[in-house]
């Protein structure tokens, strides 16, 4: 944990890597049915600022419905991000 500017605590912003070889839709919401915004390069890292639940896809890391949101208003599905885990690694989204 870090301490901010204004002395409260703030987490420090951790990047994942998203697997090798893949160029990586980022969606306007925790889904295959939002619209496509962006497709994130090879060798792309994204930070996770909160995760939630939405379609269930299988990628390199397992099927999961859990989609990180990688900035304001932009998800990814977590079965494409390494995070070394299968469950949450960031807070859930509100």
């Amino acid at each position: 944990m870090v301490l901010g500017w204004s002395g409260t605590a703030t987490a420090a912003l951790r990047y994942y890597d998203v697997a090798p070889g893949v160029r990586l839709n980022v969606r306007s919401g925790p889904g295959t049915e939002y619209s496509l915004l962006r497709v994130l390069a090879e060798g792309a890292k994204v930070p996770i600022f909160c995760q939630t639940p939405g379609t269930t896809v299988t990628g390199p890391y397992g099927t999961t419905n859990l989609w990180d949101n990688i900035d304001n208003g932009e998800f990814v599905s977590d079965a494409y991000v390494y995070t070394g885990s299968d469950g949450y690694v960031a807070p859930r989204c509100s």
